[in-house]
């Protein structure tokens, strides 16, 4: 007996149906990898911010462009040239970390770092040949900022580099972004350019990844090499606010000489207010969370 039905060829129908109920409901849709549930969230129109109260004292900020968010109300604190097109560096791989986690795909499943993973990405501390989970070389793409670890999971994920790209622009254009565009998934490429207002809107959706949001607000992270015998890898997060008495919800950092020093995070009071941040083209690495803290502890005291 199960809720009073008993014909044998109508029992099958109705327990599928339920289960696509639990995992369809609330416009929810779940992906069995890793050994556990990874969210994937619905993808909303589009994120609008709200310009009609942008604060007119305001802070001087050594920086080319940013914005200050109130998350909850979508509330515009502070803008400086938000819709100018700046390269974002490594702010990119926000985009590649919704991507890989789209795909639905295993995270436990590994991938060794490749020789061509190596070229033009810079230091790293995953040699060729390192095999590690996708969960561990997401970790180490989004908080170390690792270049190859991030092209390991562009090609994990799509078959290539190439057509991971596409992806990626694939993925801003159904957020409705126009002037988000990606020529590499690491954000070494200078073409990799967005604005501090679709910045802002690229976080939004990036929070809604439980796993994102999870990975971007640790401190420090340790990752076993499979094929080498009791190696490790450790990373810590490049998002120093992490370090400050603000709770980081997530975030990322970006660095490249066309776009100098970035940083877009999420950060939470003790009151539980919610700031978004994006600072871009900040002349220097220490000048970039100085800046950003300045910018964060204004916005708190003038929220509305």
């Amino acid at each position: 007996m199960f809720f009073g039905i008993t014909n044998k060829r109508t029992f099958p129908k109705v327990l599928l149906l339920l289960v696509g109920f639990v995992l369809f409901s609330a416009n929810t849709v779940y992906f069995l990898g890793a050994g556990q549930l990874e969210l994937r969230p619905p993808m909303q129109s589009a994120y609008h911010f709200d310009f009609e109260k942008v604060r007119k004292r305001t802070p001087y900020l050594n920086l080319k462009s940013a914005l200050l968010v109130n998350y909850d109300n979508g509330e515009v604190l502070y803008e400086k040239k938000c819709d100018k097109v700046r390269p974002i560096a490594s702010l990119s791989k926000l985009v590649a970390a919704m991507v890989v986690l789209d795909k639905g795909i295993n995270l436990d499943k590994t991938e060794k770092i490749a020789r061509e993973d190596a070229r033009r990405s810079r230091r790293s501390r995953l040699r060729v040949g390192y095999e590690l989970t996708l969960r561990d070389l997401l970790h180490a793409a989004l908080m170390s900022s690792d270049n190859r670890a991030t092209k390991a999971l562009a090609r994990a994920t799509s078959g290539s580099i190439k057509e991971f790209v596409r992806d990626m622009n694939r993925k801003v254009r159904k957020m409705g972004l126009e002037h988000t565009i990606f020529y590499g998934p690491t954000g070494l490429d200078e073409r990799n350019v967005s604005t501090a207002h679709e910045v802002a809107k690229i976080l939004h959706y990036a929070y809604k990844y439980n796993l994102i949001s999870k990975i971007t607000s640790k401190k420090r992270y340790r990752a076993r090499i499979l094929n080498k015998k009791n190696t490790y890898r450790s990373f810590s997060n490049t998002n120093r606010l992490v370090l400050s008495p603000y709770k980081v919800l997530a975030g990322k950092t970006g660095y490249t000489i066309a776009s100098d020093y970035c940083l877009v995070t999420l950060v939470k009071n003790k009151k539980g207010e919610m700031l978004t941040l994006v600072v871009l083209g900040v002349p220097g690495d220490k000048l970039r969370f100085k800046e950003a803290r300045r910018l964060i502890n204004w916005g708190f005291r003038n929220l509305s």
